[in-house]
């Protein structure tokens, strides 16, 4: 299996010489320069592996220069019960991403995927999990180190951090909007006391934050010297551990071939349902693709008109639903290939006039046209919305949900169709919004036991203004590279 840039470089990569890095080198995305295929017969001898398994199934079609008993191995360690083990009650551990029926709505079943049982209660601990696994086999068995650098909006931070914390030849830069995050997901990353985590706070916005990521991937002779990763969704690893939970849904939503299921997704960075994107393109019986976005809309704007117009950062809300507070997202170019026939040239172009004009327009154009094919939908949520959703799951059917999967909940019932299920994706246990819970329920919400106090723990990070010059003389100073 060989990778190729979405910008075009010509020089195929295989899956363990881009999984230490980022960015192509011409500063596009990797993608397969096929998607591998899996057929009926296939899905239905998966329907009864667990997790791990089925991850080592998925996962070897786009690897294949890890020997198989390795990544077996690494996707065993990985996803067990001991891990995932804060499902909410009632639901199968085992299952590691249980799937609930909620109701009959619209004639059919509303389903929640619990993606939210790991370590830092948040759907980014399925791929991180793996990825850290991953980073420190492929480092011990290079003789190397690696410097991580990332951004998060909340939660991909402390997934991170958590799955990265004690690995062999690994330090952790983690850059965050300064008092932008909830109070529970700062706790989370800056209460981390490890010597190889670094947190820092950046005066901005995500979207901030996320181009000293970009900007630093990009400068190349800085990126080789400092040994720099990424976690990011920008990350091909990242996403391709976050395909398995499509095909895990849809297993457990069906019960028998070419049956039909659609997911709604929350969305803010596109990464999360880019992966069901690339599920669908590997054949994987998907109806409709929903993308949930919150008051930052940019994704919905596109969804509806062909308009892909990024907002500035003063034109960025910040909202109860934290995580999804992005206006440029990464993972939409990986998309977008796909949109425009994998034509890199047209790609660049459009990807000139994003950072030239801010934005572009494809409404009227065959490509726009082409959306539909791809089963994608969309729709937007407001704090009022996440409020009456959170009340009304909680009344209707005893559920208590976080912000960004009340966004789901309310954009999915916008696009039921009769007798194809629809599974929002659970994005993260609702302990790590407590305001917001508070404020629709009157209530605290329940949280594990060992994130009893966590924000009163002290913490470690510091402030720095959006400029990535003075994030990489940070990065030199703590490397001594």
């Amino acid at each position: 299996m060989k990778y190729q840039s979405t910008r075009g470089h010509e020089m195929p990569q295989s899956f363990s010489e881009i999984l230490l890095g980022g960015l192509a080198p011409d500063g596009g995305l990797y993608l397969p320069a096929q998607y591998p295929q899996v057929t009926a017969d296939e899905l239905e001898a998966w329907r009864k592996l667990p997790y791990a398994d089925l991850a080592y199934e998925i996962l070897r079609k786009f690897c294949d220069d890890i020997p198989a008993e390795d990544l077996r191995a690494l996707t065993r360690k990985t996803y067990t019960a001991e891990v995932y083990c804060n499902a909410r009650a009632g639901d199968n551990t085992a299952d590691i991403t249980p799937l609930r029926t909620l109701g009959e709505e619209g004639g059919t079943k509303l389903q929640l995927l619990g993606l939210s049982n790991g370590p830092t209660l948040a759907f980014k601990d399925m791929a991180m999990q793996l990825l850290g696994n991953l980073f420190e086999y492929a480092l011990a068995r290079a003789g190397q180190e690696l410097n991580i650098l990332g951004a998060t909006s909340g939660d991909t931070g402390s997934a991170a951090e958590y799955a990265m914390r004690g690995k062999r030849g690994i330090r952790v830069f983690m850059l965050s909007p300064h008092r932008k995050m909830s109070a529970f997901q700062t706790a989370q990353m800056f209460s981390l006391q490890d010597p190889n985590i670094f947190n820092l706070a950046i005066d901005g916005v995500f979207d901030d934050a996320q181009d000293i990521v970009k900007a630093v991937s990009n400068d190349h002779a800085f990126k080789a010297r400092q040994k720099i990763g990424t976690v990011n969704s920008i990350n091909w690893a990242r996403v391709v551990a976050q395909v398995v939970y499509y095909f895990k849904g849809w297993l457990l939503a069906t019960d028998g071939p070419g049956q039909k299921v659609s997911f709604c997704v929350p969305s803010g960075n596109f990464g999360n349902v880019c992966a069901g994107h690339i599920a669908r393109m590997m054949g994987l019986p998907i109806d409709k693709l929903v993308v949930a976005t919150n008051e930052n809309d940019v994704l919905d704007e596109f969804f509806r008109t062909g308009a892909y117009r990024v907002r500035k950062s003063a034109e960025t809300y910040h909202t109860s639903s934290p995580s999804m507070d992005i206006s440029k997202a990464s993972n939409f170019e990986r998309f977008v290939f796909d949109l425009l026939g994998q034509d890199a040239g047209k790609l660049a172009a459009l990807f000139r006039d994003v950072e030239e004009q801010g934005g572009f327009d494809l409404a009227g154009t065959p490509e726009f046209d082409r959306i539909r094919q791809f089963g994608f939908v969309s729709g937007r949520s407001t704090h009022q919305d996440r409020l009456a959703t959170i009340r009304d799951l909680s009344s209707r059917y005893g559920v208590t949900i976080d912000t960004h999967t009340a966004d789901g909940i309310k954009v999915a019932r916008e696009h039921l169709s009769a007798g194809v299920p629809m599974v929002v994706l659970e994005t993260a246990l609702p302990a790590k919004f407590a305001d917001t819970i508070r404020e629709a329920l009157g209530q605290e919400p329940e949280r594990p036991a060992k994130f009893e106090g966590i924000e009163s723990l002290p913490q470690r990070f510091e402030v720095m203004p959006a400029d990535a010059a003075q994030v990489k003389a940070y990065i030199a100073r703590h490397t001594g590279l």
